[in-house]
């Protein structure tokens, strides 16, 4: 898929559909001239409703729908004939999709299974008939309910992308290497920053037939918080993996600064991310020799799962999944 087509975030005007009049009639036949009320309800108004879809990565279907609107009610009728409801929009979204109302920037729903629907904005309850007032004392009502309204009011769709493990690091850190190894998974690789500009996905085997969801998140820059580049962008979707997989390279000039630069970038951004089970690989080590792998893990900390690693020649690969696979499972 190519940057241009990688939509994770939408602004769409919703309006569910108004509820249908409730019908005032009075039965009209030959011999009773005075029949009694036998007007129908009006329908609901059609819902908004999100589905979830397990086939869409991204929200680019919805960038040019602006507007979305459900289906009014029809009135009701004489005979008690109910009208009919309005017509449901379903909008097929991406797993991993919360919805945020526009005005207020409160969290409204989030899809995260396949086939989930949620209402989104649910009709206007159709009115009812002048049938349901007749009494011992008003045996003719005269009235009956006009439906009630639909609601209107933009949205925000946004895409957080949904993975068991998400690659953290400086840009041309070696993720995309990574996961183009471990995965068939194709992202574009280059030497240069910035090659990744959209989140990628692959699926890695483990032991026994297990696998796990890996995502390569666009490398992450010092005040990427704050907005600097896109890091506000790529920081949204390591919100949603289970476990962080901070990648550095062996040749960095101090692998211990850059690690607590990363982990304050997720720390100001959301506090919470730290609290997710972590790994550390140490990637490139292809290029360093053993004493030189040994001076690099005595300056890490202790309490952090480690691996050296070599896309290029897999050296460490299968310790990095059982390191991974670990930290899952903890969860």
């Amino acid at each position: 898929m190519s940057d241009k087509n990688f939509i994770d975030y939408v602004k769409i005007k919703f309006r569910s559909g108004d509820g249908g009049a409730g019908s005032r009639h009075f039965r009209r036949q030959k011999f009773i001239p005075m029949g009694g009320p036998d007007g129908g309800n009006g329908g609901r108004g059609g819902h908004i409703i999100l589905r979830g879809n397990s086939q869409l990565w991204t929200l680019l279907h919805l960038k040019y729908h602006k507007h979305i609107v459900a289906g009014n009610g029809e009135k009701g009728a004489g005979a008690l004939k109910s009208g009919a409801d309005g017509k449901d929009v379903v909008v097929e979204v991406p797993l991993g999709t919360i919805a945020i109302d526009d005005t207020t920037g409160a969290k409204m729903l989030e899809i995260t299974e396949n086939g989930q629907e949620l209402i989104l904005f649910s009709g206007g309850k159709g009115g009812l008939g002048n049938d349901n007032f007749k009494s011992s004392t008003n045996q003719a009502p005269e009235y009956a309910q006009p439906g009630l309204n639909g609601i209107e009011a933009w949205v925000v769709l946004e895409l957080k992308i949904l993975a068991d493990v998400g690659l953290v690091g400086f840009p041309n850190a070696g993720k995309s290497t990574l996961l183009s190894v471990v995965s068939a998974a194709k992202p574009q690789i280059a030497d240069y920053p910035f090659t990744t500009l959209t989140p990628n996905l692959g699926i890695v085997a483990y032991r026994d037939y297990k696998s796990f969801v890996m995502a390569d998140i666009p490398g992450i820059i010092e005040g990427a918080a704050e907005g600097r580049g896109l890091g506000l962008q790529f920081l949204r979707h390591i919100e949603r993996n289970s476990v962080l997989l901070f990648i550095i390279p062996c040749d960095t000039d101090d692998i211990l600064k850059e690690y607590n630069i990363l982990t304050n970038e997720l720390l100001k951004y959301n506090p919470e991310l730290l609290h997710k089970n972590r790994v550390l690989a140490i990637s490139k080590c292809d290029l360093i020799d053993d004493e030189m792998a040994g001076l690099i893990q005595q300056n890490l900390p202790k309490d952090l799962p480690l691996v050296l690693i070599s896309s290029v020649t897999q050296k460490g690969i299968p310790e990095l999944k059982d390191l991974i696979w670990k930290a899952i499972t903890e969860n």
